[in-house]
């Protein structure tokens, strides 16, 4: 075994200009793909709440019912002996409605907000008023009670 060095052997070089030239032209072809904008944000309109303002609802009766049993109908306390009282306080409720609209018939929208310890029969007996009443627009809305758990 031969273990000289040979002398027809050269040290290897590392050229480094071709990988320059390589990273050139990718740089060049991203400057000039690229496409740059002024905004660089959307600008979004965000929706406001006041809670001040009295919201217009010219054809709806709120039916609020608390935890104890007691209605309100459009925040006026009524006494409950039986659905059809009930189903006359919605009646007048209408009639109030309709004659402030100068006569125009519509048919208002009863609003059910129970809150959440409300019992399940005084939401039927709204709904049962409601019917007797002959108001057949009824819709449901959630209202958690007073404490937190």
């Amino acid at each position: 075994m031969n273990f000289r060095k040979g002398k027809g052997r050269e040290d290897p070089e590392i050229n480094l200009i071709p990988f320059i030239d390589v990273l050139l032209v990718i740089l060049i072809f991203l400057m000039v793909t690229t496409t740059y904008s002024r905004f660089t944000e959307l600008q979004i309109t965000l929706p406001t709440a006041d809670a001040e303002k009295a919201q217009d609802k010219p054809n709806q009766i709120e039916i609020g019912i608390d935890a104890q049993g007691r209605y309100k109908i459009n925040n006026q306390a009524v006494s409950f002996l039986d659905t059809a009282t009930l189903a006359n306080d919605l009646k007048q409720a209408a009639g109030a409605m309709d004659a402030a609209k100068d006569g125009a018939q519509h048919d208002p929208i009863v609003i059910i907000n129970a809150d959440r310890a409300a019992t399940h029969q005084s939401v039927i007996d709204v709904l049962e008023a409601a019917r007797v009443a002959g108001l057949a627009k009824v819709t449901f809305a959630a209202q958690a009670s007073g404490k937190s758990r």
